[in-house]
């Protein structure tokens, strides 16, 4: 809060209005409360949880919640508070006071009280705390005489001043420093007098810094500190308030889906003092480890500190079995609380608690968060203890925490090492989340050499791996793409091609990273006035996004490796607990959930991978991307330049047998699992070379001159290539290319089925249809080329026909559509496209700012848009129902893997959801997610 804004705050108390008194505060103490663990949403998880403690008898210093309502009228009304607040903010002081045998502004035995935030979801370090509020001149005194600790009523004083000052009064760190004002003068005064830690200072140096703090404030505010503790009480509680939209809150808001209107509750408590000398203590503990999910008390402490010490990093905590050494019965009581804890909340707690000479207090219990390691393990672990159903251990586990089991992992000290020595280059979106390290490869051409020698080089030390760094990906890039550890672009939304197909192969990747300038051309890469060059060392943290210069050592995770690997790590890997955890969770979602789950792949090796993270079929192939695979590039670039239908025909009869052994080998490796094939979707022109010397070569190799080719790419080049001659309406101008790619698909069928004794499953998929008779049109080509198949082998097989809803008029017409189409696979990241009007690979610019300014929930290419977007998916499964009441329904958008866009489509009853082959894990489990909470 602005310094000129305190006292405007500070005063607010007495602002009233006409709305009805009510119960906005709620008292607690030990073995006594007014509120209770289920009135969450009103008293916040930390209020809740603190009446929750009290009135299981546990020792907690007596407080009082002020409720997240008041959050909301204090947002509605700039900054007001409702009539009734101030008397009974009063009166729950009062029962404090009476309680603590203290008084709130007493010089001789002054209460002094902590202001807190507690959101209804946890939000630890994101929004703002006061502790040691009523301190001033004369009350300092009285708590130095109370305590008979001079020095510690001082070090209280001056932590008071430095928060608050902080806190509510504004001052702090300017832009690109580290420090503020209070945090530089304590450090230079340290220095100065040869002191380490904060503890060295003497009663004497804590008097003097309490004046030079206040001298801060004078200078900084042109006002005194406020030595009135009312003025202090309502302005900490204002800052609170105003906190729950501070920067970073909103930040972690976005990030972890919460909304905006829940607000935060304000708990104030008396203090308790962990600075009174070496019989006191403050610590946070962990009911099990947050990290690996192992069951044992695990946390850290500090003796003679408060609670901000331990996380601050000003001093080494020490771990929590040392108490049991250095204060015995305070760690036997501590130790029975938090296992109590447990047992009562079935569920790993968080716990902060503070001992003061000698005697325990607990101060906040919370379900403690955890990595996705822990989390699964966790969640297995209570049901095999008989804490927990099955199907609680389901909703207990966050679906996108699976990726930390799928995903390579940076070790944490070189990742810490990296960070403190300022390596981190930038960041961008984390697209593919995981681990990767390599080169720098600025073409697609040097990650595939790279990977060509690598294979011909037997020793592994002496192989390497590549990063992939492009201004942006095209299909052209795939094998480039598949060589490479990891790939970085400089634009690029979470839906851009280099995001879709990089999950699609489980690479990392990060995307859309503005500040990186590169340059194909000389091959670099300029970043923060660091220019690296191709061969230069680049690491990428797809987690969270980060860029880091250098080199830092990656491994597989323990349930890939158990997986996907061979050898004695990966039998290893398949005895540990992390995967048996990993494996039953994965068992319990399949028996709960009602929609199926496939896969995206265009290759068998994506197939295989799929199959073994549970996919159930495959739910859209992209023919185009087989285009690029050897040897075929150049019958489809000659297909392009065709001047006639003739010449058109020769040069796809070239490609068929190509893209038939590419059926072949998707079509066994799924067996009998259904497989949608989608025909040819992008323009054409992506398939040609732009520049003058690629253009060149193809000239050569077709016999032709230059200038034709030259002349048609510049033909086929579209203002507006995404709504123009792409999917059906290709298929429409040029049936031959549609006749073409089913006849490849049907007789790889039926090669597949005579030599393995399985008939596949085949559904081809037209896109981008928008009216039934372009899609009756395309359908009449596919089924004549399979009828002449299946006589020329004198077979058949299942096959369906059907499209992708991808267009806002296809969902409005899909009654229509449905009298030909068998099945509807929802496309929603063109469907997003254009029903926003937002091209994806540009909504990078924007979408952030308009989720912060809660112009849109969540950006709709990572969630469906449940109101436009979501609305149309609705229309069209009515609509085609009615009309078909069997056809299939799915979805293999990216949204297919996305937990919240899962839910939408379990309450729409569609079949199947599709998504990247590593993320069927995370869908697998969301699915049954949406499955139990349509049950409830």
């Amino acid at each position: 809060m602005a310094p000129s804004q305190v006292k405007k705050r500070a005063t607010r108390k007495g602002k009233t209005s006409r709305s009805k008194a009510k119960k906005f505060v709620y008292a607690y103490a030990k073995n006594a409360a007014d509120g209770h663990r289920g009135l969450k949403n009103l008293l916040g998880g930390k209020g809740a949880n603190m009446a929750e403690m009290c009135r299981m008898g546990f020792p907690v210093p007596p407080g009082f919640t002020i409720t997240t309502e008041v959050c909301t009228y204090y947002n509605d009304h700039k900054g007001g508070y409702p009539a009734g607040l101030a008397a009974q903010v009063d009166k729950a002081m009062a029962t404090i006071e009476k309680r603590m045998g203290r008084r709130f502004g007493d010089p001789e035995n002054p209460l002094l009280v902590s202001v807190r935030s507690g959101a209804r979801a946890s939000m630890p370090g994101m929004m703002d705390t006061v502790l040691n509020l009523g301190l001033n001149d004369k009350t300092v005194k009285g708590l130095a005489a109370r305590s008979n600790n001079p020095r510690f009523a001082w070090d209280t004083y001056r932590r008071f001043v430095q928060m608050y000052g902080d806190v509510v009064l504004g001052i702090r760190a300017e832009e690109g420093e580290e420090l503020g004002p209070f945090a530089k003068l304590l450090d230079a005064y340290k220095k100065k007098k040869g002191l380490k830690q904060d503890t060295d200072l003497t009663e004497a140096d804590l008097r003097h810094l309490v004046g030079r703090f206040k001298q801060i404030v004078k200078k900084a505010t042109g006002k005194p500190f406020p030595s009135d503790p009312a003025e202090q009480l309502w302005g900490s509680i204002a800052a609170v308030f105003d906190s729950w939209d501070n920067e970073r809150a909103r930040a972690y808001r976005s990030l972890n889906h919460i909304p905006a209107d829940w607000g935060t509750a304000v708990n104030v408590m008396a203090m308790v003092y962990g600075n009174m000398g070496e019989n006191s203590a403050t610590g946070v503990a962990f009911t099990r480890n947050p990290a690996t999910g192992e069951k044992y008390f695990y946390g850290e402490y500090l003796i003679n500190a408060q609670g901000e010490d331990v996380v601050a990093g000003y001093r080494t905590p020490l771990s929590i079995e040392r108490l049991a050494e250095t204060l015995p019965e305070a760690y036997e009581e501590l130790d029975e609380i938090q296992q109590r804890l447990e047992e009562h909340y079935a569920e790993m707690q968080d716990i902060e608690f503070t001992i003061e000479d000698g005697r325990l207090f607990m101060l906040q219990c919370r379900s403690g968060k955890r990595t996705g390691f822990a989390a699964v393990r966790i969640a297995t672990d209570l049901v095999r203890e008989g804490l927990i159903t099955q199907e609680e251990a389901l909703r207990r586990v966050e679906p996108e925490a699976l990726n930390q089991l799928l995903q390579p992992v940076f070790r944490l000290a070189e990742l810490k090492a990296a960070r403190t020595s300022k390596r981190v280059l930038t960041k961008g979106l984390a697209a593919g989340p995981g681990a990767a390290c390599g080169q720098i490869a600025f073409s697609p051409e040097r990650a595939i050499a790279v990977a060509e020698r690598n294979a011909r080089i037997k020793d592994s030390k002496k192989k390497v791996t590549t990063v992939l760094v492009r201004v942006e990906t095209s299909p052209e890039d795939i094998k480039g793409m598949q060589a490479a550890e990891g790939i970085l672009t400089q634009r690029g939304g979470m839906t851009s091609h280099a995001a879709l197909v990089g999950r699609q192969m489980g690479k990392v990747c990060v995307v859309g990273a503005s500040e990186l300038e590169i340059d194909h051309a000389k091959k670099t890469l300029k970043v923060g006035g660091r220019t690296l060059r191709e061969g230069d060392w680049l690491s990428l943290d797809g987690t969270t996004g980060e860029v880091i210069q250098g080199q830092l050592e990656t491994q597989p995770s323990e349930v890939i490796e158990a997986l996907f690997g061979k050898g004695a790590r990966a039998k290893k890997a398949r005895t540990s607990a992390t995967f048996k955890a990993y494996q039953s969770l994965m068992r319990w979602a399949d028996k709960v959930r009602t929609m199926g789950v496939r896969t995206n792949a265009d290759q068998p090796d994506q197939c295989a991978t799929a199959i073994a993270f549970g996919a159930e079929g495959i739910g859209l192939t992209r023919t185009e991307h087989m285009f690029f695979g050897e040897g075929k590039i150049g019958p489809v670039r000659e297909m392009i330049l065709a001047s006639d239908t003739k010449a058109r025909e020769k040069a796809l009869a070239k490609l068929l047998p190509l893209q038939r052994k590419d059926f072949e080998g998707i079509l066994k490796a799924m067996g009998t699992r259904p497989v949608t094939i989608r025909t040819l979707d992008p323009p054409l022109h992506e398939f040609l070379p732009h520049d003058t010397a690629s253009q060149r070569e193809l000239a050569k190799e077709l016999g032709v001159k230059p200038k034709e080719i030259a002349t048609k790419v510049e033909s086929l080049i579209e203002l507006n290539p995404m709504l123009g001659h792409r999917g059906c309406r290709l298929g429409i101008s040029y049936p031959e290319i549609t006749r073409t790619q089913a006849q490849a698909l049907f007789e790889a069928g039926c090669n597949v089925a005579k030599r393995t004794g399985k008939k596949p499953k085949i559904e081809v998929m037209i896109p981008l249809v928008g009216t039934e008779k372009e899609l009756r049109l395309q359908a009449a080509v596919v089924r004549d080329a399979a009828a002449k198949v299946f006589a020329k082998k004198k077979m058949k097989l299942p096959y369906m026909v059907g499209t992708m809803i991808e267009l806002p008029r296809a969902a409005l017409t899909a009654g229509e559509i449905a009298r030909e189409a068998e099945f509807f696979s929802f496309g929603t990241n063109d469907l997003t496209q254009t029903a926003f009007g937002i091209s994806r690979d540009d909504a990078g610019k924007f979408i952030p700012s308009y989720v912060e300014n809660d112009i849109f929930e969540a950006d709709p290419f990572t969630t469906i848009d449940r109101g436009g977007v979501g609305r149309l998916m609705r229309i069209a499964v009515e609509d085609g129902r009615e009309e078909r009441p069997k056809i299939k329904l799915g979805i293999c958008g990216e949204h297919g893997g996305e937990p919240r866009s899962i839910a939408l489509c379990q309450e729409l009853g569609l079949n199947y959801v599709s998504c990247s082959p590593y993320r069927v894990p995370i869908a697998r489990l969301a699915a049954a997610q949406a499955a139990l909470a349509e049950e409830e």
